[in-house]
């Protein structure tokens, strides 16, 4: 049969774009859309809900407050402890974890061989895929020895001896939980979020800005702080964003080695407690209606606040690169 004597549909069979089927899906697209919505709304609404009676109870002195007192009779709730142990050891993870995660993008874009890149990708890929209790449990039977006997013991006294910033080493606390135990567990476990993150945008630099810098005579260093850097800097801070959302909800890891002391760490070596750590360690033992489980819901309503202003602070930075 030659192509001349194939005919084409007749034009009423051609199916026309707003048929049943193209609605059914367009709505479909639609609903799961407005579920995001409506289910962030909702989640918002039952912690804000649940923790109205405690901010009715203390007021804005609830945010700033230092007493966590559960006992009954005696029943006061402040805010404060907590969130300043989730902002500062998150914060701590971030320094400790972009260096790192810099340093394997740099050797996997600049260095690596082609034959070591997949497994050393892989390997931090799977980073992200450890539960965080199995990070808790390693953290509490080998990163908290290990900066008890090998940095406080071994490092604390002359630390301490540091003008100006010696303060933030001199602890009375030698149980080795603490602020810099739970830092360095939740810097690993960010790690691999910012480390492929980093991977990825330097990957995307077009070649060609690269080989003419090194055309100059330029290094590999100076070709990164000149050219890759500058040209992805806006997504590595974006990364780095979402890296911090990861640390500031995390709960089980941090539970088991900052020590969950209510009280403000002077010192790096110092036990105190995270919004999260509080959450997991009295919400299974606080009663229904009871102005303890009140308060709980209001620190949660809390974390909630300061990861969507994370999270947004970061997606605005993105923002160029999503255009």
């Amino acid at each position: 049969m030659s192509a001349s004597t194939i005919k084409a549909p007749p034009i009423g069979a051609r199916r026309k774009p707003g048929e049943l089927g193209d609605k059914i899906f367009q709505w479909m697209c639609v609903g799961a859309g407005g579920f995001v919505l409506i289910l962030l709304g909702a989640i918002i609404v039952t912690l804000f809900l649940g923790g109205l009676p405690a901010f009715e109870r203390f007021g804005a002195e609830f945010i700033w407050g230092t007493i966590w007192d559960p006992v009954e009779g005696q029943e006061e709730f402040g805010a404060g402890v907590a969130i300043l142990g989730t902002v500062t050891s998150s914060v701590l993870a971030i320094i400790f974890a972009v260096p790192v995660a810099f340093g394997i993008a740099f050797f996997l874009t600049e260095l690596s061989p082609p034959w070591l890149k997949r497994p050393i990708g892989t390997a931090i890929e799977l980073l992200a895929a450890v539960p965080s209790i199995i990070y808790g449990m390693w953290g509490l039977f080998v990163v908290v020895p290990f900066v008890q006997m090998h940095i406080q013991f071994a490092f604390g006294d002359q630390l301490a001896a540091i003008p100006l910033i010696g303060f933030l080493f001199q602890s009375t606390n030698f149980a080795g939980t603490s602020l810099f135990s739970a830092s360095i567990v939740l810097a690993i476990m960010i790690l691999p979020f910012i480390a492929a993150t980093m991977r990825d945008v330097f990957d995307q630099v077009p070649p060609v800005y690269k080989e003419s810098a090194y055309g100059l005579g330029a290094t590999r260093w100076e070709v990164m702080t000149g050219v890759v850097i500058p040209y992805t800097r806006i997504s590595v801070v974006g990364g780095i964003m979402l890296g911090l959302g990861r640390a500031l909800g995390e709960t089980m890891a941090v539970t088991f080695v900052i020590g969950n002391a209510n009280r403000i760490a002077t010192s790096l070596f110092d036990s105190t407690t995270t919004i999260a750590s509080v959450i997991a360690m009295e919400f299974p033992e606080s009663l229904t209606g009871s102005l303890q489980q009140s308060a709980l819901f209001a620190i949660g309503f809390l974390l909630f606040v300061i990861s969507f202003f994370v999270l947004a602070l970061s997606r605005y930075l993105l923002r160029p690169r999503l255009k």
